[in-house]
Protein backbone atom coordinates (compact mmCIF):
# COMPACT_ATOMS: atom_id res chain seq x y z
CA UNK A 1 0.00 0.00 0.00
CA UNK A 2 2.70 2.23 -1.21
CA UNK A 3 0.43 5.19 -1.72
CA UNK A 4 -0.57 5.44 1.23
CA UNK A 5 0.67 7.59 4.45
CA UNK A 6 2.58 6.12 7.07
CA UNK A 7 0.63 3.96 10.08
CA UNK A 8 1.02 3.87 13.80
CA UNK A 9 1.75 0.22 15.02
CA UNK A 10 -2.13 -0.78 15.04
CA UNK A 11 -5.38 0.92 14.57
CA UNK A 12 -9.06 -0.37 14.94
CA UNK A 13 -11.56 -1.88 12.33
CA UNK A 14 -15.44 -1.05 12.96
CA UNK A 15 -18.30 -2.58 11.15
CA UNK A 16 -21.23 -1.39 10.40
CA UNK A 17 -24.41 -2.41 8.37
CA UNK A 18 -24.04 0.42 6.06
CA UNK A 19 -20.76 1.29 6.20
CA UNK A 20 -21.45 4.36 3.50
CA UNK A 21 -23.26 6.07 6.25
CA UNK A 22 -21.12 5.26 8.67
CA UNK A 23 -17.74 6.84 6.68
CA UNK A 24 -20.37 10.47 6.41
CA UNK A 25 -21.83 10.25 9.86
CA UNK A 26 -18.28 10.15 11.44
CA UNK A 27 -16.74 12.49 9.07
CA UNK A 28 -19.62 15.19 10.21
CA UNK A 29 -19.67 14.19 13.94
CA UNK A 30 -16.37 12.96 15.35
CA UNK A 31 -13.99 15.06 12.44
CA UNK A 32 -12.24 12.05 10.95
CA UNK A 33 -11.62 12.15 7.33
CA UNK A 34 -11.10 9.48 4.44
CA UNK A 35 -7.95 8.22 3.77
CA UNK A 36 -8.94 5.84 0.91
CA UNK A 37 -11.95 3.94 0.10
CA UNK A 38 -12.18 0.94 -2.26
CA UNK A 39 -15.53 -0.31 -3.80
CA UNK A 40 -16.22 -3.29 -5.67
CA UNK A 41 -17.17 -3.08 -9.12
CA UNK A 42 -21.35 -3.66 -7.47
CA UNK A 43 -20.76 -0.90 -5.16
CA UNK A 44 -20.56 -2.40 -2.14
CA UNK A 45 -17.58 -1.59 0.26
CA UNK A 46 -14.56 -3.44 0.18
CA UNK A 47 -12.04 -1.41 2.11
CA UNK A 48 -12.02 1.87 3.86
CA UNK A 49 -9.24 3.66 6.15
CA UNK A 50 -9.97 7.25 7.80
CA UNK A 51 -7.96 9.20 9.11
CA UNK A 52 -7.59 11.28 12.83
CA UNK A 53 -4.30 12.85 13.77
CA UNK A 54 -2.14 10.40 14.20
CA UNK A 55 -4.47 7.25 14.47
CA UNK A 56 -6.66 5.57 11.50
CA UNK A 57 -9.65 3.67 11.76
CA UNK A 58 -10.86 0.59 9.10
CA UNK A 59 -14.51 0.99 8.56
CA UNK A 60 -16.10 -1.90 7.14
CA UNK A 61 -19.30 -3.39 6.25
CA UNK A 62 -20.61 -6.88 7.41
CA UNK A 63 -20.11 -9.73 4.91
CA UNK A 64 -21.91 -12.81 4.56
CA UNK A 65 -19.77 -15.74 6.75
CA UNK A 66 -18.17 -13.54 9.01
CA UNK A 67 -19.32 -12.41 12.36
CA UNK A 68 -21.88 -9.76 12.91
CA UNK A 69 -20.03 -7.62 15.25
CA UNK A 70 -22.59 -4.19 14.41
CA UNK A 71 -24.62 -3.36 17.87
CA UNK A 72 -27.11 -2.78 15.05
CA UNK A 73 -27.14 -6.85 14.19
CA UNK A 74 -26.57 -8.03 17.64
CA UNK A 75 -29.65 -6.38 19.71
CA UNK A 76 -28.09 -3.23 20.65
CA UNK A 77 -24.94 -5.67 22.36
CA UNK A 78 -21.45 -4.10 22.15
CA UNK A 79 -18.23 -6.23 21.42
CA UNK A 80 -15.61 -3.09 21.61
CA UNK A 81 -15.11 0.28 22.09
CA UNK A 82 -12.91 2.84 20.37
CA UNK A 83 -11.14 5.51 22.83
CA UNK A 84 -9.88 8.62 21.39
CA UNK A 85 -7.81 10.86 22.98
CA UNK A 86 -7.51 14.50 21.78
CA UNK A 87 -5.26 17.35 22.02
CA UNK A 88 -7.48 19.63 22.93
CA UNK A 89 -11.23 21.14 22.32
CA UNK A 90 -12.83 18.00 24.29
CA UNK A 91 -16.27 20.06 24.95
CA UNK A 92 -16.91 21.58 21.91
CA UNK A 93 -16.12 17.79 20.13
CA UNK A 94 -18.62 16.71 22.34
CA UNK A 95 -20.86 19.22 21.14
CA UNK A 96 -20.27 18.46 17.40
CA UNK A 97 -21.29 14.58 17.58
CA UNK A 98 -24.48 15.72 19.87
CA UNK A 99 -25.08 18.23 17.39
CA UNK A 100 -24.82 15.18 14.48
CA UNK A 101 -26.70 13.05 16.43
CA UNK A 102 -24.36 10.94 18.31
CA UNK A 103 -26.00 9.80 21.96
CA UNK A 104 -24.29 10.96 24.39
CA UNK A 105 -23.90 8.35 27.13
CA UNK A 106 -21.46 9.85 29.42
CA UNK A 107 -21.45 13.80 29.71
CA UNK A 108 -17.77 15.11 29.50
CA UNK A 109 -16.22 15.00 33.04
CA UNK A 110 -13.12 15.06 34.62
CA UNK A 111 -11.07 11.83 36.00
CA UNK A 112 -8.99 11.31 38.99
CA UNK A 113 -5.83 10.19 36.24
CA UNK A 114 -6.37 13.95 35.04
CA UNK A 115 -8.46 13.47 31.71
CA UNK A 116 -11.41 14.97 30.78
CA UNK A 117 -13.59 12.34 29.28
CA UNK A 118 -16.98 11.69 27.29
CA UNK A 119 -18.85 9.02 25.87
CA UNK A 120 -21.14 8.35 22.65
CA UNK A 121 -22.78 5.76 20.64
CA UNK A 122 -23.30 6.30 17.07
CA UNK A 123 -26.26 4.80 15.28
CA UNK A 124 -25.49 2.05 14.90
CA UNK A 125 -24.96 1.62 18.63
CA UNK A 126 -20.82 1.81 18.52
CA UNK A 127 -19.72 3.14 21.65
CA UNK A 128 -16.75 5.65 21.45
CA UNK A 129 -15.07 7.38 24.02
CA UNK A 130 -13.01 10.74 23.74
CA UNK A 131 -10.33 11.97 26.43
CA UNK A 132 -8.43 15.24 26.73
CA UNK A 133 -5.72 15.20 29.21
CA UNK A 134 -6.38 18.87 31.11
CA UNK A 135 -3.59 18.31 34.32
CA UNK A 136 -1.01 16.10 35.27
CA UNK A 137 -1.41 13.98 38.22
CA UNK A 138 0.76 11.54 39.55
CA UNK A 139 0.20 7.69 40.61
CA UNK A 140 0.39 8.85 44.30
CA UNK A 141 -2.28 11.29 43.73
CA UNK A 142 -4.29 9.16 41.26
CA UNK A 143 -4.54 6.49 44.16
CA UNK A 144 -5.50 9.07 46.99
CA UNK A 145 -8.07 10.69 44.64
CA UNK A 146 -9.39 7.30 43.25
CA UNK A 147 -8.72 4.87 46.60
CA UNK A 148 -7.66 1.82 44.49
CA UNK A 149 -4.39 0.72 43.87
CA UNK A 150 -2.73 1.33 40.59
CA UNK A 151 0.61 -0.69 39.39
CA UNK A 152 2.46 0.91 36.06
CA UNK A 153 2.01 4.43 36.08
CA UNK A 154 4.42 6.14 33.85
Amino acid sequence: MSSTSERPAFGAAVFYRDPFAALDWLEKAFGFTRQFVVTSPDGKLCHSEMRFEDGYLMICGEWPGMPATSPASLEGKNTQSVHVQLKGGLDAHCERARAAGAKIVREPDDQFYGDRVYAACDPEGHLWSFGQTVREVSREEAEKASGLKIDGWI
